[in-house]
């Protein structure tokens, strides 16, 4: 790969890749050319930004040396392989490639030798899991991880812009005094509530596959399976940012002095841990933020530690 590199996004108009697109701007990617990619009906559309967007055939998808998806699985299942067979590296955003084996599965600030091994496809992980393993990283590291009791109270920017534009739509009707129409998105309304059902249950499972993500890919990025997790995922009437609420039993003793240390000195972890002036993550806050916020509220035990504590 050279010093400019051509790119390809693929699921460009939707709203992740919308933001794609947006970063690559905003950070100066050093590309020599940008690719939209979406599906048939929205080929030949011209964006905002004048890249115009092509469909995906053989002929198409030649000369990219990067393909960034997030298009959903199924399309992931198919066009993965054939950009990475034409000689890009692809960093795939859903979760069709995440747990297996022969795809690294990465999170830069904490495993990034793992990309070593990769054959072409590259996988990010949910991204409840990605904020949250950014900020145990150098937990684990100091003092191992027994077990993890997670809360996640999930955006429904998501589930994608249906989903924003169900909860503002029903928020503008029930602010107005206004019958709101039945959801689709969700199996209940979401404006002014809280449901106790991020993704979608397996028949047969009592988790969602949200809270799998969480339990398997926090694993897999850590590199340790005997780690034991309870996941719980909430989806909660904000739009943007994702919150949680993690207690993590560490293997050896850790005192939350130390541990706050070892949060402000990590790659990617900005500590705002002042409760009684107000100062801790707001989800409000996230939008556009690329450090993950955590805040810290330690109730430590005897060895091996137990510490709660918030993170955003």
């Amino acid at each position: 790969m050279s010093n400019s590199y051509r790119v390809a996004v693929v699921g460009a108009t939707g709203q992740v890749g919308t933001l794609m697109l947006q970063l690559l701007r905003e950070r100066e990617f050093p590309a020599s050319e940008i690719v939209p990619f979406a599906s048939a009906r929205s080929v030949g559309r011209e964006l905002d930004d004048g890249l115009v967007v092509r469909g995906l055939d053989e002929e198409s998808i030649q000369g990219f040396d990067l393909a960034l998806f997030s298009a959903g699985g199924s399309t992931s299942g198919e066009w993965a392989p054939r950009f990475a067979a034409a000689g890009a590296v692809v960093v795939d955003n859903s979760s069709r490639w995440r747990m297996q084996d022969d795809v690294p599965l990465v999170v830069s600030e904490v495993n990034p030798d793992a990309l070593a091994s990769h054959s072409g496809i590259v996988a990010n992980p949910n991204c409840s899991t990605m904020q949250l393993v950014v900020a145990l990283k150098p937990l684990y590291d100091a003092a191992g991880i027994e077990r993890l009791v997670i809360s996640t109270y999930q955006a429904v920017s998501g589930t994608g812009k249906a989903a924003v534009d169900e909860l503002l739509g029903q928020s503008h009707a029930l602010l107005h005094e206004r019958e709101i129409a039945p959801p689709s998105t969700y199996a209940h309304q979401i404006a002014f509530n809280a449901l106790p059902h991020a993704g979608s249950f397996a028949d047969g499972d009592d988790h969602t596959d949200e809270e799998r993500k969480l339990i398997n890919e926090t694993r897999k990025i850590l590199g340790d399976p005997s780690i034991r997790v309870s996941a719980t995922c909430v989806r909660v009437p904000v739009l943007t940012g994702h919150s949680e609420a993690v207690n993590v039993q560490t293997r050896e003793p850790l005192s939350p002095e130390r541990a706050r240390e070892l949060l402000a000195a990590a790659t990617g972890v900005s500590v705002l841990d002042d409760p009684s002036a107000a100062v801790y993550p707001l989800a409000i806050d996230a939008a556009g933020q690329a450090i993950p916020a955590t805040s810290a509220r330690w109730t430590c035990g005897s060895s091996p530690t137990i510490c709660a504590r918030a993170l955003l």
